[in-house]
């Protein structure tokens, strides 16, 4: 019964997510050209039969998994394919391809995890792919720079983003190693005379793969991974400990970590540089953060209107024929947001940001709910990817934090990191239709018993 309800509002909120990311790409073309766009038929039976996909293999897969989660993810995919595909037409093609290689892993990993708890015995496999699909950019040839960052690697026609993946098998390793150490990490036992931390020996493995990961990301400049993997190392072992001092601790390693990357590296100099005053540099290293400011503040409240912001390609512009960037140069990027709040102004900027508000408690409320601590620990490090790599995002484009870089989940262009954000999301479902299932058999066991006496 529960299942079938669940699988009904599911239904409905995928109807609705499609019918707005539809009549949001009529109205964006309508604010370009003027006239409804041949392709809404084939566009809307596309998504239609993407997402409806993703909708049956829940009900034959995980049919007890929350109802949420897909609708969440369509929404926001769907807003960011039509942002995309408004400010660059020439890679809306390439999007959606993504968008179905992504729902394609989606049910590919549904089927193959038919028990998240045995995952747990895979966590050094996981190690050793996670650190090295981190390394992978650094292989000369195989390695590409873009936009000053060292994190994509070419094979053949295609391009790609390793860490992308690599944040999903790091957060497997954690999870499990946590398990089987959680309470001699919880101990005190180091230095003998007066101990205020655990052994060093127990910790030593997550040190290692967390300081490898890092070391090497910051070769490669891709300061907002190592961000995230730092959260996701910190939040993992206060989470398996119950240790807020593991906080603390967190919190000033990061301060030093950061002082000493502010020493060495300039790159590092030049980001925080723009980030504490933009202005010193307008037309520079300060350009895109103020003109995203500039964005936000033309959205107002009610925003310019979907196709009438001036941060994407001009009408008719061909990127054939040279470069058709608006006010802000690679806004399909990083700051997708700031086009958003420009052309849907803060009504849509506060709705996109309660579906992510809402993707990531339906991910806390799913790592509440197990019973198992892998399972728990699994569960809390995916939706901690998910939450903060969001708000690294949006404190870069809004100047909360220095920009580092890292793509907006389900929003921004970027076809690996679309895919592995439905892994990540195939992976919560099936956490969730597993805790389900475990209560489903206890409220069994506990009638039978009853019937029985």
């Amino acid at each position: 019964m529960i299942e079938r309800m669940r699988r009904r509002g599911e239904l409905v909120m995928l109807l609705l997510a499609g019918a707005v990311v539809a009549g949001a790409y009529v109205v964006a073309t309508l604010g370009r050209t003027a006239s409804v766009p041949a392709d809404i038929g084939p566009f809307l039976v596309l998504v239609l039969v993407l997402f409806a996909g993703a909708h049956i293999a829940i009900r034959k897969l995980a049919p007890g998994a929350d109802g949420t989660l897909l609708p969440l993810a369509v929404l926001l995919n769907g807003v960011g394919y039509v942002f995309i595909a408004r400010l660059r037409e020439d890679l809306a093609a390439k999007q959606a391809g993504w968008i179905f290689l992504g729902l394609v892993a989606f049910v590919v990993t549904l089927a193959v995890v038919r028990r998240p708890r045995d995952l747990e015995r895979y966590r050094y496999i996981a190690l050793f792919v996670g650190v090295g699909l981190v390394m992978v950019p650094l292989v000369p040839v195989l390695g590409q720079t873009i936009n000053g960052a060292r994190i994509w690697i070419r094979l053949g026609p295609a391009q790609f983003q390793p860490g992308e993946f690599a944040k999903l098998f790091l957060a497997l390793f954690f999870a499990a190693y946590l398990v089987e150490k959680r309470e001699l990490l919880a101990l005190a036992s180091w230095p003998r005379r007066r101990p205020i931390l655990p052994d060093p020996k127990h910790l030593g493995p997550v040190l290692v793969a967390w300081g490898i990961a890092v070391v090497v990301i910051t070769a490669e400049r891709d300061l907002g991974t190592a961000l995230l993997f730092f959260a996701l190392f910190i939040v993992l072992l206060w989470v398996a400990t119950g240790r807020a001092g593991y906080l603390l601790v967190g919190a000033g390693s990061f301060a030093l970590a950061a002082f000493a990357s502010w020493t060495l590296f300039s790159h590092v100099q030049d980001r925080v540089t723009n980030w504490i005053n933009p202005w010193a540099d307008p037309l520079g290293g300060g350009y895109q953060i103020i003109q995203g400011w500039y964005a936000l503040a033309d959205g107002g409240v009610a925003g310019q209107g979907l196709g009438l912001g001036l941060s994407g390609a001009p009408p008719g512009c061909d990127p054939a024929q040279g470069a058709c960037d608006g006010r802000l140069p690679e806004a399909q990027n990083d700051f997708i947001f700031a086009v958003i709040g420009e052309e849907l102004g803060l009504i849509g900027s506060a709705a996109v940001i309660a579906a992510f508000v809402l993707l990531v408690g339906t991910g806390l409320r799913i790592a509440a709910s197990q019973e198992g601590a892998f399972e728990k620990l699994l569960a809390t490090g995916l939706t901690t990817l998910l939450g903060v790599q969001t708000l690294i995002i949006l404190g870069g484009v809004t100047r909360l934090l220095p920009l580092t870089g890292v793509a907006l989940p389900f929003v921004s262009y970027g076809g690996t990191s679309v895919v592995a954000n439905y892994v990540l999301l195939a992976l919560l479902v099936r956490l969730s239709d597993d805790a389900h299932q475990r209560r489903q058999r206890k409220a069994r066991r506990v009638g039978a018993l009853a019937g029985a006496g």
